[in-house]
């Protein structure tokens, strides 16, 4: 599925969980001219490389997510519209940077 996700956009940087380490993705990103930040799955007998500084921004990403889900309108996804609910999460975006 991963493969599949992006293949509408060309980051620079690709962040993703070690539940993303395979072999596919990684040349398929490489061949786009994307970095790979991925850590190694335990159970990798060939490990590759990652920055780890780099990987440790991928927190940020994840805790702007947590903190998006405990409003309740995003989480349960009320809003029928995609620009109302675009909307709703602009809005409680700047709320939490506020805050």
């Amino acid at each position: 599925m991963a493969t599949e996700l992006i293949a509408g956009f060309a980051p620079a940087v690709c962040l993703a969980d070690a539940a993303y380490d395979s072999d596919a993705l990684r040349s398929q990103l490489l061949a786009r001219g994307c970095r790979p930040v991925i850590p190694n799955n335990p159970t990798r007998k060939r490990k590759h490389v990652f920055d780890r500084r780099a990987y440790r921004q991928r927190n940020v990403i994840e805790r702007t997510f947590s903190r998006l889900k405990d409003w309740r309108r995003i989480a349960t996804r009320y809003d029928k519209l995609a620009t109302n609910f675009l909307a709703a999460i602009t809005l409680a975006a700047t709320i939490i940077y506020w805050l």
